[in-house]
């Protein structure tokens, strides 16, 4: 796919321009909840976009929605065209989102709490879960199984560490690291319609300046 996709239609897209770091003591006074993420904007910006570049898109299951990540925030569309509705938006940075296979929840990448997690959402929004925890590791490119139940998504130990697919239960976040694959990084886990297999992306080194091609 194309880096660049085309929208039809227009939606007005609210992002933060300027933002204020809320005092860490305020953040975690006794007996409060601690705010992971201690940041609040101070003012927002409002424009009219019909195109987006570097986005992450999925098509839901009866072929009738997309989901998409912008500046990162999530938005839904018919995928006829037309006016996008925010999904999610605030100061957490939310991309890759992925229909459930009954098309009723997305999962997708978030640092609300603090580091870049696995969470999944209803699209009623009645409901939302983190999968992962903890802000030592970097998931990516999550995406769910047919039968709706687990979750492959590629773990890495920060920035720089080589990712490598897990598979994670949706409703209780128990991560197994997935054998017989080979080394290297793996991302873009995708699986057959019918579970069978899985298909995914394996680098032959990390990231660099001036690489070599193919680098996947």
């Amino acid at each position: 796919m194309s880096p660049r996709m085309k929208f039809f239609g227009s939606a007005v897209l609210a992002v933060v321009a300027v933002v204020v770091l809320n005092s860490p003591l305020e953040a975690q006074r006794p007996g409060g909840r601690q705010n992971p993420l201690p940041l609040r904007s101070a003012r927002t910006a409002e424009f009219t976009a019909t195109e987006g570049t570097w986005i992450s898109l999925d098509v839901s299951p009866d072929g009738q929605m997309i989901v998409f990540d912008l500046l990162g925030d999530l938005y839904t569309m018919p995928i006829t065209g037309g006016e996008a509705s925010p999904l999610l938006t605030g100061m957490a940075y939310e991309v890759q989102p992925r229909f459930s296979p009954d098309g009723e929840s997305v999962v997708f990448v978030s640092d609300r709490s603090g580091g870049d997690n696995i969470w999944t959402m209803r699209l009623d929004r009645t409901d939302t879960t983190q999968v992962t925890r903890g802000n030592n590791n970097l998931y990516l490119s999550p995406e769910w199984e047919p039968g709706g139940e687990f979750v492959v998504a590629s773990r890495s130990g920060g920035l720089g560490g080589v990712a490598q697919l897990v598979m994670l239960n949706a409703e209780r976040g128990t991560a197994v690291a997935m054998s017989g694959l080979a080394g290297g990084k793996t991302i873009g886990a995708a699986f057959s319609p019918d579970g069978r297999y899985l298909w995914y992306a394996r680098s032959f080194s990390d990231w660099t300046y001036n690489a070599t091609f193919p680098i996947y």
